[in-house]
């Protein structure tokens, strides 16, 4: 038998053992197809590969990336705020930067800088894994396609941008030497501040030319090649700080596990604080303000990155309203500025700073900011600043969680009219950490609901109450109305949480606000409206703006039952009567935080929702310092300068537009006017908390487990003579505040009556987990 009859005979074989296979199993090809597949596949995809990368060219520098001013314009769309945007760089030779900052460089963005050929595989793969393992986009990017990227091409996430980017990368890999690509990606890098470039990024962030860069140094500014506006600790949140910080120990640690630092070199390192930010030119007065709320939003949003941004060329129309930013500015001036006198005072009436912001709660709008009195002067936007807590302001947040609860832990109801112990200093029962937060003045204001003690910014009843509704509801409460739940001082495990240990921006809580106003229903507030750019070549960029619908936060009933209460605070009786000015119905709380470091007003008409803040700082350490002395005042409440600067504000803010009055929908019916203390009303012996319904004045309440029973009905406030609210059209009793009760056992000396103040009546003062008193 010849060769070739062999050949045939095996293939019959074989074909004949295949035909005795199941059909299932014949469906399936043979291993020499699938191998056979398999190689073609490999060899048309390296055939394709080849073809790219003789196709793709290495495009001229900078094709893509003509830097241009950008433009902001006020919500009209014609009134120019600001220009920005030219390139702040200067090119410098790789000699010029130290080694320890280029090898920073290298362990922050690309350990395997000097052994891949432009890109890595592995790196890629990794970045697309975790990627689909939903821990978030991953780059994977190598430091030479990073350098491509930014040189060469655009920042658009497209499919084929991230194509040319890998081809372009690989040949760039083989036409330049290491040094050459380091040094075109660190020349051509954004670091936040408006600096491009290494050298631009030395004299932003500490003062000096890039030579004298110290190994801290240089490692910071590697740290924010990752997140250059986030990541500047001059300005970050204090989330971000730590992220920035922890980035900046990955730098220093992988300089060690590559061999460039030694463990003892490593260990000596501090982190290097870096100087104040620098006022741009252009951006004098509000302006720079303004764009710093502008750029915020877009970035923060996702609609436009940093870099990207920064680049220039775009036109913005914001949300801004020229007349009511204008507005805000002049009732600071006028009923702040005015009244402080540095040279006579210069221990108390320097530094002192206003938070401030607007937003329209139907929309989300933000109208107008105020983050400081020039940015030439302070360049720091104190309108985004979350390192203030806003005391009682937070006050309202309890009691929309209370009444989404419903009941206590115990089974009790929490309505507006429940009744609570108001005795300064009772210890609050059933809290993670002890707490017995004293009132204003150490008022005792004996059995009251929780509508007077809103009014009255009762210290004892609210810190007991949102422990009552639960801490981890008090939270999520304040989340869903519009509280970031990164900001400090909303731990559930702290019992002090009540009473406004959080930290949020005066633009977080103008938002949150916003949503009790607008019936429950929460806006993220948005500052940009438009945002176009035309090309070189004529086209337009027009990026997709995010929706602004409006997300269920909490009930109607719910939000409205808290503005009820809150138009009582803004009533003759209330702590923000100063407010009653505004000739228009509104609702709003005071905030005066423990040690007077800062005082707030937050409120709203139907149509506007506005806050202001108010605190000193050391210009220096930025350390807070009290505002007790400020105008010659010993004490600074939220019912002073920030409620004056308020209504000053809210009256030409609506000027010439029609009062509005609120649309409630409460689901309760009207309390009467005998849920007001009178004069000598008796005081609770307890030092628990006592609620009870208001209607249930004929019988005790139900006792919890952890208190003794309520007063029995005659033990309750007797009603006075009423007469109508200039707030509410129910009656009211005649005096607008009760006397302080005496305690029944005097355990400690009467206390000295206080100087004048800047408001009359005690407002709620929020404390930290000790209050020094």
């Amino acid at each position: 038998m010849t060769l070739s009859t062999r050949r045939q005979a095996k293939r019959a074989a074989r074909r004949e053992a295949r035909r005795a296979l199941p059909l299932w199993r014949r469906m399936l090809p043979t291993w020499r197809i699938t191998l056979g597949t398999l190689t073609a596949l490999l060899l048309l995809a390296v055939g394709a590969f080849a073809v790219l990368y003789v196709i793709v060219p290495v495009p001229d520098p900078n094709a893509h990336a003509v830097a241009q001013n950008n433009i902001y314009l006020y919500a009209d769309g014609t009134t120019e705020i600001a220009r920005t945007g030219a390139v702040n760089r200067t090119d410098v030779t790789i000699d010029q930067i130290p080694l320890q900052t280029q090898q920073a460089v290298v362990s922050a963005e690309d350990r395997t800088f000097y052994q891949n050929r432009g890109i890595d595989l592995k790196g890629m793969l990794r970045a697309g894994w975790n990627t689909l393992l939903g821990k978030g986009m991953q780059g994977g990017s190598t430091i030479t396609q990073q350098y491509v990227k930014n040189y060469y091409l655009t920042q658009d996430q497209t499919f084929e941008r991230k194509g040319r980017e890998l081809f372009i990368a690989l040949k760039v890999d083989q036409q330049r030497s290491k040094n050459e690509v380091l040094a075109g990606y660190l020349n051509s890098s954004y670091f936040g501040r408006g600096a491009y470039g290494i050298q631009s990024a030395a004299h932003a962030y500490y003062g000096v030319d890039v030579s004298q860069l110290t190994l801290g140094q240089g490692a910071y500014l590697a740290s924010l090649l990752q997140a250059p506006s986030l990541y500047d600790v001059r300005t970050a949140t204090p989330a971000n700080r730590e992220k920035a910080v922890a980035r900046w120990n990955y730098a220093l640690d992988g300089m060690v596990q590559l061999g460039f630092l030694t463990t003892a070199d490593r260990n000596a390192a501090t982190f290097p604080e870096p100087i104040d930010p620098q006022p741009a030119t252009g951006l004098a007065g509000q302006a720079g303000y303004l764009v710093g709320v502008a750029d915020d939003y877009l970035i923060s949003s996702g609609t436009i990155d940093a870099a990207t941004l920064k680049a220039g060329g775009w036109r913005i129309t914001t949300t801004f309203e020229k007349p009511k930013q204008d507005a805000f500015v002049k009732a600071v001036q006028d009923e702040l500025t005015g009244e402080l006198d540095p040279k006579a005072r210069p221990t108390t009436d320097t530094d002192v700073r206003v938070a401030g912001a607007s937003v329209e709660p139907a929309t989300g709008r933000v109208v107008a900011v105020y983050g400081g009195p020039d940015y030439a002067k302070q360049p720091f936007n104190d309108a985004l600043r979350q390192d203030n807590q806003i005391g009682s302001t937070f006050k309202p947040i309890d009691l929309a969680a209370g009444l989404i609860a419903q009941h206590t832990v115990d089974g009790r109801p929490i309505t507006t009219e429940t009744r609570y112990d108001g005795t300064s200093e009772r210890p609050v029962t059933g809290g993670p950490t002890p707490y017995a937060p004293p009132n204003e003045d150490d008022v005792d204001y004996g059995n009251i609901t929780l509508r007077y003690a809103m009014v009255k910014s009762v210290n004892s009843v609210y810190a007991q109450e949102g422990v009552d509704a639960g801490l981890a509801r008090v939270r999520d409460t304040a989340v869903k109305l519009g509280i970031p739940d990164s900001v400090r001082g909303m731990d559930p495990a702290n019992t002090s949480m009540t009473l406004g240990t959080a930290t949020p921006s005066a633009l977080d809580l103008a938002g949150a606000y916003a949503t009790l106003a607008n019936h429950g229903q929460a806006h993220t507030p948005w500052s940009v409206q438009k945002l176009e750019r035309v090309n070189p070549g004529g086209a337009v960029d027009v990026p997709k703006m995010p929706d602004h619908k409006a997300t269920d936060a909490v009930g109607r009933n719910i939000a409205d039952s808290v503005t009820d209460v809150l138009r009582d605070v803004v009533s003759p009786r209330g702590t923000g009567s100063a407010a009653l000015d505004l000739g228009r119905p509104a609702a709003g709380k005071t905030g005066t935080t423990d040690a007077n470091l800062s005082a707030w007003f937050a409120g709203y008409t139907p149509e506007l929702t506005t806050t202001v803040g108010l605190f000193r700082e050391n210009p220096k350490s930025h350390a807070k310092e009290p505002l007790a002395g400020t105008a010659g005042l010993t004490r600074i409440n939220g019912g002073a300068f920030p409620t004056k600067i308020w209504t000053d504000y809210m009256t030409a803010a609506l000027s010439g537009t029609p009062t509005r009055q609120f649309d409630l929908q409460t689901g309760h019916t009207d309390p009467g006017p005998d849920n007001w203390p009178t004069t000598g009303a008796p005081t609770s012996t307890s030092p628990s908390a006592t609620p009870t319904t208001a209607a249930a004045t004929s019988a005790p309440a139900s006792t919890p487990s952890h208190a003794p029973s309520a007063p029995a009905a005659t033990d309750q406030p007797n009603p006075g003579p009423v007469a109508p609210s200039p707030q509410n059209p129910r009656p009211t009793p005649s005096q607008d505040q009760p006397s302080p009760s005496s305690r029944p056992t005097q355990t400690r000396s009467a206390r000295p009556s206080d100087p004048p103040t800047a408001t009359a009546g005690p407002s709620g003062t929020a404390v930290a987990p000790a209050p020094a008193r």
